[in-house]
């Protein structure tokens, strides 16, 4: 059975086909299919944005479809960027991608000390039957605090800047099977795993 993951992005597709397994289901992302109308993300949380994702796109396409809505909340920033976290610099008209993201969060908590610095990555998966109806949905965090300049390599994002609870390195510079182990979307893939096992036919 095909099962339509919400996102154009190749690297995602990869990502939730080598953790989901292929044994059940024939992973396919957005690229696959005839190209539609996005389906905007107009809700306050990641849960709604990721619910609004997976039933829209179930029912455009008429698979079973999961979709995500993951970001990071800065504490001393009231939970911002949030879900606006992929945006927060061109919100700001501070430029576009993953490097403004980061120097503008970086300005924006210069004057913050080490102790305040709490934040945490989370994502939030949903899946919907192709009658585009929510089966199921999972939540998960990774703690952590934000350093005070970039370091690694390894992965996208605010990655460099958020330094993982009780580990020296930043998330960037974590190897991806060690990431992929303990991160937000990680860990929500593994409990949908789960559930997708128990409930999924």
């Amino acid at each position: 059975m095909q099962f339509l993951i919400a996102t154009t992005n190749p690297g995602k597709v990869r990502e939730f086909r080598d953790m989901l397994g292929s044994e059940r289901f024939q992973w396919i992302g957005l690229a696959d299919l005839p190209p539609a109308e996005p389906i905007e993300e107009t809700g306050h949380t990641f849960r709604s944005n990721a619910v609004l994702k997976a039933a829209g796109y179930a029912k455009l396409s008429g698979h079973w479809t999961m979709a995500d809505d993951s970001g990071l909340e800065v504490d001393a920033l009231e939970k911002k960027p949030g879900i606006h976290s992929a945006r927060w610099a061109q919100m700001h008209n501070a430029g576009t991608g993953d490097t403004a993201n980061n120097a503008l969060l970086l300005n924006q908590m210069k004057d913050v000390p080490a102790d305040q610095r709490s934040a945490r990555f989370v994502c939030v998966l949903a899946v919907a039957n192709p009658k585009g109806e929510i089966i199921l949905t999972t939540r998960a965090a990774m703690e952590g605090q934000l350093r005070f300049a970039p370091i690694g390599s390894h992965g996208f994002g605010y990655d460099p800047l958020f330094q993982v609870q009780g580990l020296e390195q930043s998330s960037a510079e974590l190897p991806p099977e060690q990431k992929h182990r303990i991160s937000h979307r990680g860990q929500a893939l593994q409990r949908m795993k789960e559930l997708m096992r128990a409930h999924l036919p």
